[in-house]
């Protein structure tokens, strides 16, 4: 077997590992909804998945997709160049907003309760982010294996 593939098999690894923790959320999300009592544990489960599971493996993935860029003699191609921009704009939906949108739900559920107007609001806000982040990650995972634009 050669570094090539290994890295390759990492990198698929790290895409699953990234992209299947978050299909998790809407399980989780789910299961709060059913059981209010459990929410808040619901979402720090989240929260946890989000920043001690799917962000690290989304940081090594970029990292082994630039390797294997660079070692297979890729050269920066449509379907590449396409999945670079959706990671940024993933970076930033996911990043910038949905974490931050959480943090803040969990907070507000804790302080005001689930049915406050607030906690509303950001349910809804972290929902939006959430189902938007998705959609952007599969639509990398598409470009990734198909390999359109090539």
């Amino acid at each position: 077997m050669s570094w090539y593939s290994l890295l390759k098999f990492v990198h698929v690894l790290l895409a699953i590992t990234a992209v299947g923790s978050n299909i998790t959320y809407a399980a989780w999300n789910v299961r709060g909804a059913m059981e209010p009592q459990h929410l808040a544990f619901a979402l720090k489960g989240i929260k946890f998945l989000d920043n001690r599971v799917a962000n690290p493996a989304y940081g090594l993935l970029l990292l082994t997709g630039l390797t294997l860029v660079a070692v297979g003699n890729w050269g920066v191609r449509g379907w590449i160049a396409a999945g670079l921009i959706l990671f940024a704009v993933l970076i930033v939906v996911a990043g910038g907003f949905y974490s931050r949108v959480t943090t803040r739900q969990i907070k507000a559920l804790e302080t005001a309760g689930e049915s406050s107007p607030l906690y509303q609001q950001l349910a809804g806000q972290a929902r939006i982010y959430g189902i938007v982040s998705a959609v952007i990650a599969l639509a990398i995972v598409f470009i990734m294996v198909v390999k359109p634009f090539a």
